[in-house]
This record gives structure tokens, C-alpha cells and sequence, in this order.
């Protein structure tokens, strides 16, 4: 007797429901199927919407990008695969060989690796400059100067740029101004209201908040730069996951109060570290003794984040018995976890630069930036206190 041909090969309809789900379904599909070819011609040619392969685009980063739009005051965001995919998406796609790029001189470190020795294989030149101070910017621009790449407050030191100033320099000279805020945040600033073309963020960090996804997102003012991402984004392969978009999502759910949360521990930890015999110094934008407080205070309007950054005596030494007298607090190269984390920047981000350039930078070998997490203030200033006094009687 004929067997029955087995149909278990063929891919099986969504069941069709009357509700709908509370979480957002993982689209992990590769390839989107379509009706017939005039139907894929509608969708390439713009007259219909829809998914036809996932590395021009799917369901989860869409509805991740909608999310981050909405913080940000932006139109037709993309994510991508990590903060350094949205960096190089804007380089690839606003840049040609011969261009120039004047960027703030404290960036993070990838970033300034990119600046200072890939994009010169490409033809085009990168000069670093002072952002907290205008006038020093202007002096650096050149004549090809295309574009402008700033942090708000800059990594790892906690300097706050000149936005105002350097924006006002950028529309008088048709240059495009970007701004990666990922230390800052749409919950304390948004580039857009502040003059900026192009905004990018490692979604990574404190949006997606867990340190389970690596991720990056990229929005333009004008839509032909936008085109230009997204075509970059699709033919460089920098689509991000399916699965990472959606737990970023998730995570973005509780964002504004992770933020809000670790915020207000990292004004408690500044006040400790400041008092502590073992601390030579520290750098936090909210206290009045910092160099740029009040520029913090006009542009950021008293949101000074999450971030701290303080120099422990006794050098690398001291830097040594801090991390392993402090157990508790992950000692890693990263931000905007969930929970404290601890880094060094001389042997992490900024490793790539001398022991001069770092110094002339403000980071010594006894430099740590902390971001700050949500867990007990008390917690972590009884760890760190307990860290601290222990380099302070090895000096």
C-alpha cells in the first residue's frame, strides 16, 4: 500500500488569533516569502511594506529602532550590530576619500582607533581636538572638514563638550555634527534639540542595560544620509540579530528607571569617594568641583548620569588591590550594566594610547570610571570603602 507523501518539510502557517501576544515574538526568520514576483517588485519599489530578507531588514529591529526613535525625537532610526557598526554605517555613508573629520580628543577608544588608522586607509584624515573648548575647534577645521564627531561627556574622563558653540560652528560651515550619546543618554540629552545631524549610540550600554546583547543604532536628520545608512548597513552586512534586538527591547522597558536608579547612586558614590583618604581625585559632572559643572548643569539640566570616574593612590599598584579587594564589583571593560562595573581605562579602552598621550588625557594608572548600577548604594560604597582603605595602607 502507497504511503502518503509527508508534508512535515513544509513551513506551517502562523495560527491566526483573535488576541494578540503581551511580549513581542522572536522573528528569527532569515528569508520572508512573497506572493509572487510582482509583489516583490511593489515591496523593493516602495508601493507595499513588508520583510524580504533579514539582512535588509526585520520585525525585531524595527520595532526596536521605533522605541529608541521615540526617545530621541528621531525618524527612521536603524539598529545595527554593534555601536561601532553605527559609527563605521555614518563614516561609510556620509565620507568619501579626501574628506577630513575633526572629532573630540576623549572618545572612546575604538572610536579613536578608527579615526586615527583605519580611516586614513580610505583616503580620508581625522584630526582630534579639545570639544570642551569652541575656539579650539574652529582652529582645526579645514577646508575639507565634513564632519564633526563629539561625545556630550566624553569617556572616560567625564568632560562636557561646548555643544552649543561647536553646533553653531558646524550649521555656519555646512558641516555634519554627530554626536555618539550613549554615555548621556536620551534621558538626560538629545542631540537633535542641540543642532546635531546624525546621532548614534551603542545600544549595548545602558538602553539595553543587562550586558547580554552587543548592538548599535544610527539616525540621520536627513533622509538621503538615512538612505545612504541603511544601504551601507545592508551591503557591509552590519544587520544586527533578531534575538539581540529583542532583548534590548525587553531591557528598554525598565530603562527610564534603571536610569533614574543609577543616577542617584552615582551622586551617593561621587560624595563618598570624594571624602576618602585613599582617593586622589574625582570627576563626576553633577558636584560643583567639577571643571565643566556648570555647562553640565545648562545643557544637561542636572541629569548627570550614571558615571563616575575617580584616580585611587598608589598607581597601578593600587589599581591592582582595588579590583581584587573589591570582588563583588565586576572588574570589565564595559557600561550601563545593570549592576556596578568597574574599569581601568590605561589597560582597557585606552590601552592603544602612551603612557604620555593618557597622561596629557588625565588617565593615570591609578584612574577607574565606574558605572555606577542599580543595587544598594550602601552595598556598594561598603565594598569600595573596604577596597580603597586596603590601597590606602599599602601606600
Amino acid at each position: 500500500m502507497a504511503k502518503t507523501p509527508s508534508t512535515i518539510v513544509r513551513r506551517t502557517k502562523i495560527p491566526q488569533s483573535a488576541s494578540r501576544p503581551v511580549v513581542t515574538p522572536i522573528f528569527p526568520s532569515v528569508v520572508y516569502a512573497s506572493e509572487c514576483p510582482d509583489m516583490l517588485d511593489d515591496q523593493y519599489e516602495g508601493r507595499a511594506s513588508g520583510y524580504t530578507y533579514a539582512r535588509e531588514g526585520h520585525p525585531n529591529a524595527d520595532i526596536l529602532a521605533t522605541k529608541i526613535n521615540m526617545l530621541e525625537g528621531a525618524e527612521g532610526g536603524i539598529v545595527t550590530g554593534s555601536g561601532m557598526s553605527a559609527l563605521s554605517a555614518i563614516f561609510l555613508a556620509a565620507l568619501k576619500t579626501g574628506d577630513h573629520v575633526l572629532a573630540g580628543d576623549q572618545l572612546y577608544g575604538r572610536s579613536l582607533r578608527l579615526l586615527k588608522q583605519d580611516l586614513p586607509r580610505l583616503g580620508i584624515d581625522a584630526t582630534l581636538a579639545d570639544p570642551t573648548d569652541a575656539a579650539a575647534f574652529a582652529k582645526a577645521i579645514r577646508p575639507e572638514t565634513r564632519m564633526v564627531l563629539l561625545e556630550v561627556v566624553s569617556n572616560p574622563t567625564l568632560r562636557i563638550a561646548e555643544m552649543e558653540a561647536i553646533a553653531a560652528l558646524c550649521a555656519a560651515r555646512n558641516i555634519l555634527l554627530v554626536v555618539d550619546n550613549t554615555f548621556t543618554t536620551p534621558r538626560a540629552f538629545r542631540p537633535f534639540d542641540f543642532g546635531a545631524d546624525i546621532i548614534m549610540h551603542s545600544v549595548t550600554k545602558l538602553l539595553a542595560g543587562h550586558s547580554d546583547v552587543t548592538l548599535g543604532y544610527v539616525a540621520a536628520k536627513d533622509p538621503g544620509i538615512r538612505q545612504a545608512m541603511r544601504d551601507v548597513i545592508t551591503t557591509w552586512g552590519l544587520t544586527p540579530s533578531p534575538y539581540e534586538c529583542w532583548l534590548a527591547e525587553r531591557g528598554m522597558h525598565s530603562f527610564e528607571l534603571r536610569y533614574d536608579r543609577a543616577e542617584e547612586n552615582a551622586a551617593k558614590l561621587a560624595a563618598f569617594l570624594a571624602d576618602h583618604k585613599g582617593v586622589e581625585q574625582v570627576l563626576y559632572p553633577g558636584r560643583a568641583d567639577h571643571p565643566d559643572h556648570n555647562r553640565a548643569t545648562a545643557i544637561l539640566g542636572e541629569r548627570y548620569g550614571n558615571m563616575v570616574s575617580f584616580t585611587a593612590k598608589g598607581g597601578r599598584q593600587g589599581a591592582n588591590i582595588l579590583t581584587r579587594t573589591a570582588p563583588e564589583i565586576a572588574f570589565a571593560p564595559t557600561l550601563g550594566d545593570i549592576g556596578t562595573t568597574l574599569s581601568h581605562p590605561a589597560s582597557s579602552s585606552h590601552r592603544g594610547l602612551s603612557a604620555d598621550e593618557r597622561g596629557a588625557l588625565g588617565i593615570g594608572e591609578g584612574f577607574f570610571r565606574v558605572s555606577v548600577g542599580i543595587e544598594p548604594v550602601e552595598l556598594l560604597i561598603a565594598e569600595l570603602d573596604h577596597a580603597l582603605n586596603e590601597v590606602f595602607a599599602a601606600l
